[in-house]
C-alpha cells in the first residue's frame, strides 16, 4: 500500500476510534452502560485493525508514527466536539451574590430560568447574600452565566453537571412547550 494512503487510512481510523473512546467514556460517567460497551466494542475492534495495519506494514517511516499520534489527537478534540453537540447534558448552575439585590433575581427570572433561592451570609457573618440554586440544560449555561456576570460582576458562580432531576423545568420558558 503506498505510504500516503496507509497514513490517511491510519489518521482517520485513529480520529473515529478516539471519537468513539470519548463518547464512550462520557456515556459510561453518566450511567449509560449499554450503549458504552456497544461503542467500546467497535472502538476497540477498530484500534486492533489499524494498529495491525500500522504494525504489519513493509514501510518504514517515521510518518507513519505521525498519523497514528495525529489521528488520537484530532480525535479527542473531534469527540470532545461530538459529545457537546450530541450528548445532552444538564448542569447545576449555583451562584452566590455579592449582595441582596433583587435586580439579578429579576433578570434570571424574566430570561425564564426557574431558580431557588435561599438566604446566605458572607464569612464575616455580617453581610447578606443570596445562594441561587439553577438547573438548567446545558446549551443555555453561556446565556445564564452572561445575565448573572451583567448584574453582578463579582458573583461566585460554581457549575456541576447535573445526573438527573425530578420535576421542575431546565430549560427557559420561552423553549417550554
Amino acid at each position: 500500500m503506498e505510504l500516503f494512503i496507509l497514513c490517511v487510512i491510519i489518521f482517520f481510523s485513529r480520529i473515529l476510534d478516539v471519537s468513539l473512546g470519548t463518547v464512550r467514556t462520557i456515556l459510561t460517567v453518566r450511567g449509560n452502560r449499554k450503549a458504552s460497551a456497544l461503542i467500546g466494542f467497535f472502538e476497540v475492534m477498530l484500534w486492533f485493525l489499524i494498529v495491525r495495519e500500522a504494525l504489519n506494514t513493509e514501510e518504514n517511516s517515521i510518518f507513519i508514527a505521525i498519523a497514528f499520534s495525529g489521528g488520537y489527537a484530532s480525535g479527542t478534540f473531534i469527540g470532545g466536539l461530538v459529545v457537546k453537540l450530541m450528548v445532552p447534558s444538564n448542569h447545576l448552575v449555583q451562584v452566590i451574590t455579592t449582595n441582596r439585590d433583587n435586580e439579578l433575581l429579576h433578570a434570571i427570572s424574566d430570561a425564564g430560568f426557574s431558580m431557588t433561592v435561599s438566604d446566605v451570609y458572607g464569612h464575616d457573618h455580617i453581610s447578606e447574600k443570596y445562594m441561587l440554586f439553577i438547573y438548567i440544560d446545558g446549551k443555555y449555561l453561556n446565556k445564564l452565566k452572561n445575565i448573572i456576570i451583567q448584574k453582578d460582576k463579582s458573583a461566585f458562580i460554581s457549575v456541576s453537571e447535573g445526573k438527573a432531576s425530578v420535576n421542575g423545568q431546565i430549560v427557559p420558558i420561552e423553549k417550554r412547550k
